[in-house]
């Protein structure tokens, strides 16, 4: 799943190989080979759709189309970006697809999907930085498949101007975007965002619709420190974040950030402890933790976390 060569990433050719240490024994996934797995490959393929599973090489992708869920990319495959640890091309994107919401909610009934997630590439090239084609992907799905729960994953939309609150005026149950990393390593592997205007919108989407459950995640093995990580988690909390994921970096390919080191299972359940103190309606915190795995699991847990904190009416 993973390419090497420059022709996924004619962007990254120039950088020099950059060694990752071998992968620690409890790091193991299986391959997307089962029969589950190749009909999700052939409705994305008939409904000219893409998922972040295949474009970012997700370490899960095996379990989660073995089961049938799959994460909806949007606004196509290309994105204007070049961040150091991501595997999705970079380039210039084509126009946007004005049948994509409608395909979209197509594939998600035909799957069965109780809970949804749609996450996007950049687009920095667009007015609104792609923020109608989630609204538009949102009411497509309520519509054709009322029952089903919308988790997003959204870019920072470059900060363009009402696309946070269109976003999240479209109510969507989850409003996921990531912080990745620790503000200290921006530059690096994340040059194309900042830390605090990522901070600053899932804030926005809290002031925008107040029941919101708002979530954010990170990578750990880029070379922060446990202080830096903390202090991501307090700043989370100040912006009134529900929910934390906190997984392992894993190197798409030589031509992408080394991995620092394999952070361990002791370590991600002292995150996950420390997380939980500070106030997280829940956290996932493991080596092969990403966004949207288990994300139709654990929304409910969010509803029955969020329950206990009001206690009874």
């Amino acid at each position: 799943m993973t390419s090497t060569g420059p022709f996924r990433h004619p962007e990254k050719a120039h950088r020099p190989d950059n060694p990752s240490p071998r992968k620690p024994e409890w790091i193991r996934v299986k391959a997307p080979n089962s029969t589950e797995a190749a009909e999700v490959r052939r409705l994305m393929r008939s409904k000219n759709l893409h998922t972040v599973c295949e474009e970012a090489a997700c370490p899960n992708i095996g379990e989660c189309w073995k089961n049938r869920h799959a994460t909806f990319m949007i606004l196509g495959d290309i994105c204007t970006r070049a961040c150091a640890f991501c595997n999705v091309k970079t380039g210039r994107p084509g126009a946007v697809d004005p049948l994509e919401p409608e395909h979209l909610a197509e594939s998600v009934q035909a799957m069965g999907l109780a809970h949804v997630v749609i996450t996007s590439v950049d687009r920095d090239d667009l007015m609104d930085g792609g923020a109608q084609q989630f609204v538009a992907c949102i009411d497509s799905v309520r519509r054709v498949s009322p029952g089903t729960t919308v988790e997003i994953l959204t870019p920072d939309f470059r900060d363009k101007a009402g696309a946070v609150d269109l976003v999240a005026a479209a109510r969507p149950d989850v409003f996921n975007h990531n912080l990745e990393t620790v503000p200290r390593l921006y530059p690096t592997i994340r040059p194309g965002a900042r830390y605090f205007l990522s901070l600053r919108l899932l804030q926005r989407v809290k002031e925008v619709d107040p029941g919101a459950f708002t979530k954010s995640g990170i990578m750990v093995g880029l070379g922060e420190e446990r202080l830096e990580v903390l202090q991501v988690m307090d700043d989370l909390r100040s912006a009134g974040v529900d929910f934390l994921t906190i997984g392992q970096y894993l190197q798409p390919s030589p031509k992408h950030a080394a991995v620092a080191r394999y952070v361990t299972p002791d370590e991600f359940d002292d995150y996950k402890t420390m997380a939980t103190a500070k106030g997280f309606l829940l956290v996932s915190a493991s080596p092969l933790t990403r966004s949207s795995h288990h994300a139709d699991r654990d929304f409910l847990a969010l509803k029955e976390a969020r329950a206990r904190q009001l206690g009874p009416v």
